[in-house]
């Protein structure tokens, strides 16, 4: 009887192993943990990430961010009403993180990078943009070259059922630079009149800063709410001590 018991709890000890084995590392291979919270470590670390981390963690429950797809976003601007259908966001990958700062205590953490950007989908237009009136729709693609964003994050801490510690986001800000140019490749701005069309593009794309800072807004709230959202599953799926070996302020 003795020696029978002995059995099963030498199974149930190597099944328990086993298990510990498998759910003990939930972070992928290319999450790289810094010793310390300087800048240099956390931007080399953020920067190891970025690739694989856009293209999305499916077992972790987290959705690619590059590309990611925009269904349909309504835009209402003075005058003139923008949707996007079927949009894809591509470049997230390709990021270049310029700044990463942590700051544990006060539960803040900051984020620079500087991105090329590129949207591409269907869209409808109806109402006057600037000096044109616009009543269009058909194909768009928006690309944006050498954006700066830059991310100021609340951060908080909490345990998972297990007991673990995790990050968490409690709220953010950010800012957006347009970078160095804007390109828009917009066909049918005016149905049945094509040069009237390419009229109001060319002029679309001679002032492209003013004509992004009228309606670019909302896309880019759009895109920092999907990017956040991302990283909370993240966060949510894996515990703080395989992201940061560094020790957890007291909360």
């Amino acid at each position: 009887m003795c020696e029978r018991h002995v059995v099963v709890f030498t199974f149930v000890a190597v099944v328990a192993a086993f298990i510990c084995a498998v759910k003990g590392k939930l972070a992928p291979d290319f999450i790289h943990p810094c010793n310390t919270t300087g800048s240099a470590c956390l931007v080399q670390a953020t920067q190891d990430a970025i690739p694989e981390f856009s293209q999305g963690l499916p077992e972790l429950g987290v959705p690619p961010l590059d590309p990611f797809i925009i269904e349909e976003l309504p835009i209402q601007l003075p005058g003139v009403k923008v949707t996007f259908l079927d949009g894809k966001v591509t470049g997230l990958k390709k990021c270049q993180v310029l700044n990463v700062e942590a700051y544990l205590e006060r539960n803040v953490f900051i984020l620079e990078i500087r991105c090329n950007i590129t949207i591409k989908g269907k869209y409808t237009a109806v109402g006057r943009l600037l000096l044109f009136p616009i009543n269009g729709e058909g194909d768009s693609k928006i690309k944006i070259v050498n954006s700066v964003i830059k991310l100021n994050i609340k951060t908080k801490y909490f345990k998972d059922e297990e007991g673990r510690d995790h990050f968490g986001i409690k709220s953010y800000r950010y800012s957006f630079d347009y970078g160095d140019r804007v390109h828009y490749t917009i066909n049918n701005l005016f149905k049945g009149n094509p040069e009237l069309s390419n009229t109001v593009l060319q002029f679309l794309n001679e002032n492209w800063k003013i004509v992004t800072e009228e309606f670019g807004q909302p896309v880019v709230d759009y895109a920092m709410n999907v990017t956040i959202e991302t990283a909370k599953k993240f966060f949510d799926a894996v515990p703080y001590d395989e992201l940061l070996h560094v020790p957890i302020p007291k909360y």
